[in-house]
């Protein structure tokens, strides 16, 4: 399984990686630094490349991934884990400020899974402590949803609510329609545009087929 991960990403996202990295500078800097305490003790959960974790600002990093490659990608201040998420993990109950995940659930093999993530992630979270997590939201792009092979579980907006008000976090804010779908298969666009972006939710309307949910441990 995890040699099959890592020839699916290394297909689907070469060429890609210095554009991914200015977008997420772009994105952390500009959009979710508002969640990122230079104090906090921070998760990025399904890390890839680690585009986020390398570039948030807080005093305590860890990093999860199945794939055994996503080591490489991390700076060296940054505790990886490599394991499946739907089991036990290896990281301190109630130690963390902040799980972020983006585009990492619907990789997961079934819903079960799913359930047993988001429970782990409210164990390891401080109380208060927040999960962002974004995504394709099924909902808005219908059967455009299946265009990657490893999409497993289908998730809109309503539904990731609804697992994480289950399994006891409020949701403090959230958007149906947050990002475009992708940043691959398409052409390239000047990082300057995801700034214009950002500052006018009007185009999110417009363009995002992504959700966002920023949701607190109770």
């Amino acid at each position: 399984m995890t040699k099959f991960l890592s020839q699916i990403y290394e297909k689907r996202f070469a060429g890609f990686e210095l554009y991914r990295l200015k977008i997420w500078k772009v994105l952390i800097n500009r959009f979710f630094y508002k969640w990122i305490d230079k104090e906090f003790e921070v998760l990025d959960l399904g890390s890839g490349y680690g585009e986020f974790i390398n570039q948030a600002k807080c005093s305590k990093k860890h990093a999860m991934d199945l794939n055994p490659k996503a080591k490489r990608y991390l700076s060296g201040q940054i505790q990886f884990h490599q394991q499946d998420c739907a089991e036990p993990w290896s990281i301190e109950q109630e130690s963390l400020d902040l799980v972020f995940t983006s585009n990492f659930f619907e990789h997961l093999p079934d819903k079960k899974a799913l359930e047993n993530t988001i429970q782990n992630i409210h164990k390891a979270l401080r109380k208060g402590g927040k999960l962002i997590a974004m995504g394709p939201n099924i909902a808005v792009l219908k059967g455009r949803y299946w265009d990657f092979w490893d999409h497993h579980v289908p998730l809109s907006l309503q539904s990731m609510e609804e697992i994480l008000e289950i399994c006891n976090f409020e949701i403090e804010s959230s958007f149906a329609k947050f990002l475009p779908y992708n940043m691959i298969r398409v052409r390239k666009k000047p990082i300057f545009l995801l700034y214009l972006y950002l500052r006018c939710p009007l185009l999110w309307k417009l363009f995002g087929k992504q959700f966002l949910v920023i949701a607190k441990k109770i």
